[in-house]
């Protein structure tokens, strides 16, 4: 990291910067308990915005001081309260405050209260990024996404399967392994962490904001027709792959949906439910994934930490798409109408085979 551009971190409306401190290393097995021994550095690195008024955080004056609220899904208390405690307590001592976090498995509000309104900003800010810190560690929980699953898309990409394997069975890494589940061919728009049904109940308000300001204006309630035609590689060498996907345009051969879904994507980025990692969907159906060999309900994009926070390698093994996508370059799956996004949890599926819903719009 360069000292003249520091990484910037936006919480609460406001952005900070990490400063290059140096950190201290610890083996994973301590990483989950003893980080802000650790991480203390990446948290000081803020406090000099932190001291200044804050308008961005809600901070009430009380008879005895001022008091502050932090939401946060109960999974991710443990990381705020640390090994023994050890955490809180040198939160609590380093700004003056003292900090109420309710028992595990138990949902509410994790309470700030000091006789100084900095230190309880502080005390706050740490905390922000305490949470930021280890939610961006959480698997992928949820997607949004339209789903592609209609008959004859389904029946079409069966045909390809069996024309692939038919011709291409040879070729180094295909088999019948690394296919795509028809019940569950679907178009990513973002992957989510939801961790409480308070924050699966914001993301469906939030899409319901979304249809409301601009999908029904984009889609002049009527559905997306669109094509999913052709076959394309994510990586720089076709004999040596790990994805192979469909294409999705509009039929119309407009922008719309690509306007659609990088919205919905610029929303969700800003509120925070989504990490901002790209400035645009790349539209794609997943057809062929190297996962899916040994992880029939992978995802084409995913995270590589365990729900404890433990990083972890998961082994990728290439194929040879090289006579695939010479033969199937042009193949046609169908016409969709899409009229609705979903809001999917990972891993698992309704009584049909398809990925379950939690939530969605219609917007036609």
């Amino acid at each position: 990291m360069e000292v003249l551009r520091p990484q910037l971190i936006k919480i609460g409306g406001r952005i900070y910067r990490k400063n290059p401190i140096q950190e201290q290393t610890y083996q994973h097995e301590e990483d989950d308990e003893d980080f802000y021994q650790g991480g203390y550095a990446f948290c000081a690195g803020f406090m000099e915005c932190a001291e200044e008024p804050c308008d961005a955080y809600e901070v009430v004056q009380t008879q005895q001081g001022f008091r502050c609220t932090v939401k946060a899904p109960s999974l991710l208390y443990k990381h705020i309260v640390g090994k023994r405690g050890d955490t809180r307590k040198k939160l609590e001592v380093e700004t003056k405050t003292s900090i109420s976090i309710p028992k595990p498995g138990q949902e509410g509000e994790i309470v700030i209260t000091g006789q100084h309104r900095s230190g309880v900003i502080s005390a706050r800010t740490r905390i922000d990024v305490l949470l930021l810190t280890f939610r961006r560690k959480q698997p992928f929980t949820h997607f949004l996404a339209f789903f592609l699953n209609e008959v004859e898309v389904q029946e079409r990409f069966l045909k390809f399967q069996e024309e692939v394997l038919e011709k291409c069975s040879m070729d180094h890494g295909v088999d019948g392994t690394i296919f795509q589940n028809p019940k569950k061919l679907h178009l990513t728009i973002g992957m989510l962490v939801l961790l409480s049904e308070q924050e699966i109940q914001q993301t469906c308000e939030m899409l319901q904001q979304c249809k409301e300001e601009f999908i029904d204006n984009i889609c002049r309630g009527k559905p997306l027709e669109v094509e999913m035609a052709g076959i394309e590689y994510m990586n720089d060498d076709p004999g040596m792959v790990d994805v192979l996907y469909a294409k999705v345009h509009m039929k119309d051969g407009s922008n719309r949906l690509q306007e659609l879904v990088d919205r919905v994507l610029e929303r969700f980025q800003a509120s925070g439910l989504i990490v901002k990692e790209w400035n645009s969907v790349k539209l794609h159906a997943t057809v062929m994934n190297t996962l899916f060999r040994k992880d029939p309900n992978a995802e084409g994009r995913y995270n590589l930490y365990t729900a404890d926070g433990k990083y972890f390698f998961k082994e990728r093994e290439s194929f040879d798409g090289r006579n695939v996508l010479k033969l199937f370059e042009n193949f046609y799956f169908g016409t969709l109408k899409l009229n609705s996004i979903h809001i999917s949890q990972r891993f698992t599926v309704d009584s049909f085979g398809n990925y379950a819903s939690c939530g969605q719009i219609d917007f036609s």
